[in-house]
């Protein structure tokens, strides 16, 4: 059995490389001239395969990349990724001869962190987190004097800084204001060091919905997560810029047995389905062990077989699932079935997400660890 056969003889993610390299291109040509994509990877790259989409994407031309925690920057590094490479999270302070051997970028969350990192002793580049509205993380926009303190502190060497828009995906008047709200305070800010004699590294405040929302913002990286792998978070979204992104992801099963079971009859975990007529159900080996959440379970989530649309029926299982096929006869072992895909697969990631009463964002990332990736060009 070849390499591919023995991937796809169960359940698979499908990773398009033609797709990625249409959203790439869709995304430069919308952001400004000067303007540099940082491809948002963390989590495995949103469930597409971190070291698969990024070494594609350092092919591409892509030089700058985002991971969430140090040890998604390691195995980048590890897996040969060149370029810049930010950890938009908290590490342990103690991990910065590690941050420095692998030439990561550490986000400074807070004024006392930025102290710590410091106390290392080591030559440590930073991108400072700003505070514009959000309340998570970062430095309050208000707090000159702490961002400037940073940047006198020996040790740390700020490249860049940035902020988070929380509400960028609405397009509702009053998320529209105060959106501008923390867009203004980060702009004083870097005015007001820029007025103290600091000469402003780098810098970024929009993701995916920051750019198709506000895309007349002037910065130095897009930092693309979501778009970047061709969907939006939710089927429902409007943006203001209307770019032809393509799903990157597909989430494919083969038929591993076909039943044949009599009117009346139930099917799976606590009986939740009984057959209105003598029917053809099918078995998939993928449950919620592969990410396929286990809340689409009784809802009107389907399948794409044949070309054919058929049914989720009964509780998902952790690995298997069962799809009604009475109305594809010729359906049979060994058909692939699309789960998530294009809109000409069948459902695709948004659609799926919003059944789960999700968004595309975790249902893609939770794709489960044990799916092997096939990667295509078609």
């Amino acid at each position: 059995m070849g390499n591919t056969e023995w991937k796809t003889d169960r359940t698979w993610i499908e990773v398009n490389i033609r797709h990625l390299r249409h959203n790439v291109q869709e995304l430069t040509k919308a952001m400004p001239p000067h303007c540099k994509l940082m491809a948002v990877v963390k989590t495995g790259a949103y469930g597409h395969g971190a070291a698969e989409i990024s070494s594609h994407l350092n092919q591409m031309g892509v030089t700058a990349f985002a991971a969430a925690v140090i040890e998604e920057g390691i195995q980048l590094r590890e897996s040969g990724i060149r370029g810049e490479i930010l950890i938009l999270g908290h590490t342990d302070a103690r991990r910065v001869p590690q941050l420095v051997r692998y030439d990561l970028i550490q986000t400074v969350i807070d004024l006392d962190y930025a102290r710590e990192l410091n106390r290392q002793g080591q030559p440590l580049n930073v991108h400072i987190k700003i505070d514009t509205g959000m309340h998570r993380m970062g430095i309050p926009a208000e707090d000159v004097s702490g961002v400037r303190e940073v940047f006198a502190m020996e040790h740390l060497h700020v490249c860049g800084m940035y902020t988070h828009l929380c509400c960028a995906d609405s397009r509702k008047a009053d998320d529209i204001s105060f959106t501008k709200k923390q867009t203004a305070s980060f702009y004083s800010l870097a005015d007001a060091l820029k007025k103290s004699g600091i000469t402003l590294p780098k810098l970024h405040i929009q993701s995916s919905y920051g750019l198709l929302n506000y895309p007349e913002l002037s910065c130095d990286y897009v930092r693309a997560g979501i778009a970047l792998y061709g969907v939006l978070s939710s089927a429902q979204d409007e943006t203001k810029l209307k770019l032809d992104l393509q799903p990157v992801l597909s989430l494919k099963s083969r038929i591993v047995l076909i039943r044949l079971v009599k009117k009346g009859s139930s099917i799976g975990y606590g009986r939740s389905f009984t057959a209105s007529r003598d029917s053809r159900i099918a078995i998939l080996p993928a449950g919620y062990g592969d990410g396929y959440p286990r809340s689409l379970s009784g809802r009107k989530a389907d399948v794409s077989i044949r070309k054919h649309r058929v049914p989720v029926i009964g509780r998902i299982c952790m690995d298997q699932l069962a799809v009604d096929i009475t109305d594809v006869p010729d359906a049979a072992v060994g058909d692939t079935a699309v789960l998530i895909g294009t809109k000409e697969e069948g459902a695709t990631a948004p659609e799926t997400a919003g059944e789960a009463g999700s968004i595309s964002n975790e249902l893609l990332s939770r794709m489960g660890a044990r799916l092997p990736i096939v990667v295509t060009y078609e």
